[in-house]
């Protein structure tokens, strides 16, 4: 590996790093997109049945809401109806919407950096192939030896292209990977963003029995 890596040159080091931060937010974002820590399968029927008869009290509802992201979007509707008894339907959507626009911005954290060198990978690939054949036409002698073909260094030749091959696979490394996992993770993404709006949708007119109905 480190003869690889001193045979592609200087411009391979861009790429060293990208692949180190690329690996370090795929195994970040595998760790917190994980059900458990998003949307548990059972949160919401539980806090259902626990609000069945009366709103609970604030330690409770703290707990929600450290419990996950779907936990902080069900504890913003509790506090919100604890907070206003009079609160509206309209007042306790927006403050749902509100939690869940913080969850999932949140929830989106990182991938726009795993995004961005799932596209500069390929160009700093690119980057090396250029120097590579700058490193190329170095090897040529000047005058009349370079267009006979004569004069040409080939150790510095053999070097210049092996930088430019090495350069471009390793962008091509790199840059694939970190595509089809912030593909994968924006999926995800999405997914749990309708989960959250379902969760919400469900949670609203539960949450309105508890509201004072102000008179006409």
């Amino acid at each position: 590996m480190i003869s690889i890596i001193q045979a592609a040159g200087w411009p391979i080091w861009p790429l060293l790093v990208c692949s180190v931060v690329a690996l370090a937010l795929v195994i970040e974002r595998f760790s917190s997109l994980r059900p458990a820590r998003v949307a548990p399968p059972r949160l919401l029927d539980e806090v259902l049945t626990l609000t069945r008869s009366n709103l609970p009290g604030p330690d409770v509802v703290n707990r929600l809401g450290g419990n996950s992201a779907l936990g902080q979007v069900l504890a913003a509707g509790l506090r919100s109806v604890i907070a206003e008894p009079r609160i509206t339907e309209e007042a306790l959507r927006q403050s749902l919407e509100g939690a869940g626009r913080i969850a999932l911005h949140r929830l989106e954290r990182y991938l726009n950096t795993l995004g961005t060198i799932a596209t500069a990978a390929p160009l700093l690939g690119l980057l090396g192939t250029v120097v590579g054949m700058i490193e190329i036409f170095g090897a040529q002698a000047p005058g009349t030896a370079l267009a006979a073909g004569a004069g040409a260094n080939p150790v510095q030749m053999a070097h210049g292209i092996s930088i430019a091959l090495y350069n471009t696979a390793f962008g091509l490394i790199v840059a694939i990977p970190s595509l089809m996992f912030y593909r994968y993770f924006r999926g995800r993404v999405d997914e749990y963003a309708l989960d959250l709006e379902q969760a919400a949708e469900r949670l609203v007119p539960h949450l309105m029995r508890f509201a004072v109905r102000t008179p006409a």
